[in-house]
């Protein structure tokens, strides 16, 4: 029998599907400016949907093959039947949302350049509500996965409830591994073609032609597009659907494991909350998106706080909402639960601005990069690889005191012991603690993809 409370989920993916589609038909009403803007747009548009055509194709061969080994498993009873039909389900949403959110940004571009000729604001509501669509497509797209599979499994698995749940959770996580091989390809090899169409269009243009970069002179500057398109949205997207995917079913594999000692019920609850959480942070991410926006003659560092505002507001939201969560379902040791997602999100919104203070223009490391330029190239080379390597240390360091403290919130953190009484010997609570963080910190991805996809939107725009 499933809960009530598990209706919130598909909802919460039916929501998200919506509202994308409500953005993309509201982009779409935008004009896309001069005959020769959309006539670039539609070279971009082309050349990136050839290319998808031409990585599908691949794929798909790749998938076959990869399924035909894991029903011959299944066939001799090295995997359950399930296995080959979940890879390739995760596989197919995944391609489907970096395919979504690539048409939309190579719609959007002209369309943001032509908004942004009559105000600033609202060229950033046409490109940030154009990544909004790959961002709730994402989410949506896999909370819907995750729910028909829950369902389809729930109904036809006849076990003993608590080997009927363990049974239902790593099944699921196979179709995590689909989507994590779709993403291989579409991050990799979108990754690999953008950085050599990036570097090939400025060596014809800038240095055997002698013209400025991104000229429309310069036929390589359309590749150089479509590589932004095909790498930094259709691949990203496929990429954090597989990393949203894989927290949420992690999380509940670990959760009923964890939970299977104390009976069915517990370790139901224990399953469905990284997916609950995960479903309220849909709602709270398009409240977010709504929110952006800005003034005329903004600064770099102004437009930067009008999209933090509503990525804060979200990760706001979703702390408060996580305790009434986990309230609601009454699982053992829900404050100590709670304040694992605290500690993901917090984690992730510190990985989110040491980014940004090494990769802003508005701060110290890029300006020192930039001014090394004047003494030569050799010199930008070597500040530009120290900052790197300078960059990812606070990052690092985040992901390991997140990992410890939600682990030994998780597992010591129970009603009514204090904090001193943190025992790092309950390893099972523990793990399902470092997943549910994970969970946390993803929970918000429907608007923080968006500010991810906005990006190259606006550089195509450019």
């Amino acid at each position: 029998m499933v809960s009530n409370i598990f209706w919130i989920i598909p909802a919460a993916s039916v929501t998200a599907l919506v509202f994308a589609f409500y953005f993309f038909r509201m982009m779409m009403k935008e004009s896309e400016g001069t005959p020769t803007m959309a006539r670039i747009a539609l070279y971009v548009r082309q050349g990136a949907m050839s290319y998808l055509k031409q990585q599908y194709k691949v794929v798909i061969i790749v998938f076959i093959i990869l399924a035909a080994i894991f029903a011959v498993m299944a066939y001799f009873g090295l995997q359950n039947s399930w296995v080959p039909f979940a890879f390739l389900t995760g596989g197919f949403f995944s391609a489907l949302a970096g395919f979504f959110g690539m048409k939309t940004a190579t719609y959007a571009s002209a369309r943001t350049a032509n908004a942004a000729k009559e105000s600033l604001n609202r060229g950033l509501k046409v490109a940030f509500r154009s990544g909004a669509v790959m961002g709730l497509v994402v989410v949506g797209l896999a909370l819907l996965d995750i729910s028909i599979w829950y369902l389809i499994l729930n109904y036809f698995v006849d076990l003993e409830p608590v080997t009927k749940n363990i049974f239902i959770t790593t099944t699921l996580l196979t179709f995590g591994m689909g989507a994590s091989t779709q993403a291989l390809f579409a991050r990799v090899g979108g990754g690999i073609y953008t950085k050599a169409a990036d570097v090939g269009a400025d060596l014809v243009g800038k240095v055997e032609a002698g013209i400025p970069e991104d000229d429309p002179r310069n036929p390589a500057t359309i590749a150089d597009n479509v590589g932004d398109n095909v790498g930094d949205v259709a691949g990203m997207g496929a990429d954090l659907y597989e990393s949203y995917c894989g927290s949420i079913l992690a999380s509940a594999a670990l959760g009923a494991s964890a939970y299977a000692v104390f009976g069915a019920e517990e370790q139901t609850k224990a399953i469905l909350a990284p997916m609950l959480i995960a479903a309220v942070g849909v709602f709270l991410s398009i409240i977010g998106i709504f929110l952006v926006r800005t003034k005329e003659n903004a600064t770099m560092k102004t437009l930067m706080k009008s999209l933090n505002i509503g990525t804060n507001f979200s990760s706001i939201l979703i702390i408060i909402a996580t305790f009434f969560i986990l309230r609601a379902l009454n699982i053992y040791n829900w404050v100590g639960l709670s304040c694992s997602v605290v500690v993901g999100l917090l984690v992730g919104i510190v990985i989110g601005k040491a980014t940004e203070y090494y990769t802003s223009q508005s701060f110290k490391p890029t300006q020192k990069i930039s001014a090394s330029g004047q003494t030569g190239p050799a010199t930008v080379i070597i500040s530009g690889i120290g900052t790197g390597m300078l960059s990812v240390a606070i990052p690092v360091l985040a992901v390991v005191v997140g990992i410890i403290f939600s682990f030994l919130f998780a597992s010591g953190m129970t009603e009514g012991k204090a904090f001193s009484s943190f025992d790092i010997s309950d390893v099972t609570n523990g793990l399902y603690g470092i997943g549910i963080a994970a969970v946390g910190m993803l929970s918000t991805l429907g608007i923080t993809l968006a500010t991810d996809a906005y990006g190259p939107i606006i550089w195509n725009s450019l």
